[in-house]
């Protein structure tokens, strides 16, 4: 089994993004010494005070990697274009497909002993959901379902990757599912969920579920992965399956805020991206503040099955609330709400809430 040591150099793509920072902090209590890739003209507040080695790569051009893994114990690549409404769609591909193949490509040809790669839970199929059967890692994607450029380059990414593993890449890889916590500084479109809520821009719902996950867990799954995980195997990491119904109504327990109570047929969120797209994207040429591909994955029951982690690596997660406390605690204290919503905040710090 492999163990992470001390002084042990290792390199992370993405390093100041969400779960990049997570992990980052992760190994730095574990003594790592991290190499920390950025995107060029990257923010990097999240590494702010963090004793990192940084250096700005574009992971596109495979020549902008020689000499980055020297030496190079373990690689995380987390590095990803994520997004629902690009002005260049083939940045998705360059970013997710080609940059995944370049950073595979050098750790291992540089001898790197186990690179962590992190593809996402949106490349599984969701067949039976709707029926109460969560996903796991052995459910097929249904191509049709596959909405937007994110989805269907981390699907051919992923794809790209395991071939990569069939070859000898010492590679294992991480599917998170919902991320929640401190430092998602973009936010993150889980993330917005929460901050609309703080802002008071969320109405109501629809019938829908997804799996809400610490970002922090998240990033002890990756270390688990990287020292207990089967090379070529792939592990969810997660948390509480709930309803939108019960996000919501948790967010209104720990914060002390009005909750959301009006229900939405589920063709609603479909016609409001719909319409957004048309007018604001297509005719506007602006983001839409409805996204339709967000749309999309809103009246999607998206609930995930991680037992694969909890057995074979030993994973845990912290209850949902606790991370939707955190995320919201985080937004609120950086300046990411309204004055006069944050006024109106009364923190009830959260005890565990059994899933919905």
């Amino acid at each position: 089994m492999i163990s992470l040591s001390p002084g042990d150099r290792v390199v992370v793509t993405g390093a100041a993004g969400f779960i990049g920072s997570a992990v980052t902090r992760a190994l730095l209590e574990r003594g790592a010494h991290v190499v920390a890739l950025l995107e060029p003209g990257a923010a990097r507040s999240n590494l702010e005070g963090l004793d990192v080695e940084c250096r700005e790569v574009d992971v596109t051009i495979a020549e902008h990697l020689n000499g980055v893994f020297d030496g190079a114990r373990f690689c995380f690549h987390l590095a990803a274009k994520f997004g629902f409404w690009p002005k260049d769609p083939s940045s998705f591909y360059a970013i997710n497909v080609t940059g995944s193949r370049n950073v595979i490509s050098a750790a291992t040809g540089a001898g790197v002993e186990r690179i962590v790669y992190t593809s996402t839970v949106a490349t599984l199929g969701l067949w039976r959901t709707k029926e109460g059967r969560p996903s796991n890692e052995d459910d097929v994607a249904d191509l049709s379902h596959l909405y937007g450029n994110y989805k269907q380059t981390k699907y051919v990414a992923e794809h790209e990757v395991l071939r990569l593993a069939a070859q000898g890449a010492p590679v294992v890889l991480v599917l998170p599912t919902m991320p929640h916590g401190p430092f998602d500084h973009r936010p993150t479109p889980s993330g917005k969920v929460v901050l609309d809520y703080l802002n008071g821009r969320i109405p109501g719902f629809v019938d829908t579920a997804m799996n809400v996950a610490h970002v922090d867990d998240l990033a002890q799954g990756h270390l688990l992965a990287l020292e207990k995980g089967a090379q070529g195997r792939s592990y969810i990491c997660g948390g509480d399956n709930i309803s939108m119904a019960a996000l919501l109504n948790i967010l209104s327990t720990v914060t002390g805020l009005p909750p959301a109570e009006r229900r939405f047929p589920s063709a609603f969120s479909t016609v409001a991206g719909r319409l957004s797209q048309f007018i604001e994207g297509d005719l506007l040429r602006r983001e839409p503040r409805v996204p339709l591909e967000a749309a999309q994955m809103a009246s999607t029951t998206m609930t995930f099955d991680d037992a694969r982690a909890r057995t074979e690596l030993g994973y845990v997660s912290r209850p949902a609330n606790v991370a939707l406390y955190d995320s919201a605690r985080w937004f609120v204290d950086h300046g990411y709400v309204k004055a006069e919503r944050a006024t109106r905040v009364r923190w009830r710090p959260p005890e565990p809430l059994a899933p919905a």
